[in-house]
């Protein structure tokens, strides 16, 4: 409905394959577009974002990529390489930090939610959502899916 947030669960399936995801996402109704925010293991997460055409992505972990395949999958989107094995002492986010710019989240903010080392993704997701002005039906998912 409009100027309410619609939220469900997709198919593992679907949350596993980037093309998947994309294409699930571009068939969800929405003034600004949809996006999918997808939790892996509590390790990393992924934003999938489609808007007006436009694809965006946002991988939480680059390194991520030397383990999971749906990070590594968001890097061949992004036409970047897996980090070689110099690069897995620092953790950080590659994609579209703005994906959210225009509902409240900038960059700066992104990157904060993104910097705490100590939180777990879905804990991060968590944050965001909130940020969002979506927790509550986040959290009764979240709750859903747990149970």
């Amino acid at each position: 409905q409009e100027g309410e947030w619609q939220l469900g669960v997709l198919p593992d399936a679907v949350t596993d394959d980037l093309e998947a995801l994309i294409a699930a996402v571009r068939q969800q109704p929405g003034e600004n577009g949809a996006f999918a925010l997808v939790d892996v293991a509590d390790e990393f997460f992924v934003v999938v974002r489609v808007q007006m055409g436009r694809v965006r992505v946002l991988l939480s972990d680059v390194t991520a990529a030397v383990a999971w395949d749906l990070a590594v999958q968001v890097l061949e989107h992004l036409d970047l390489d897996v980090p070689g094995d110099d690069d897995l002492e620092d953790v950080w986010p590659v994609g579209d930090l703005g994906i959210f710019d225009d509902l409240g989240v900038d960059e700066m903010e992104m990157g904060a939610i993104l910097s705490d080392l100590d939180a777990y993704a879905d804990e991060m997701l968590s944050s965001l959502a909130r940020r969002l002005g979506f927790s509550e039906s986040f959290e009764r998912v979240v709750d859903a899916l747990v149970d």
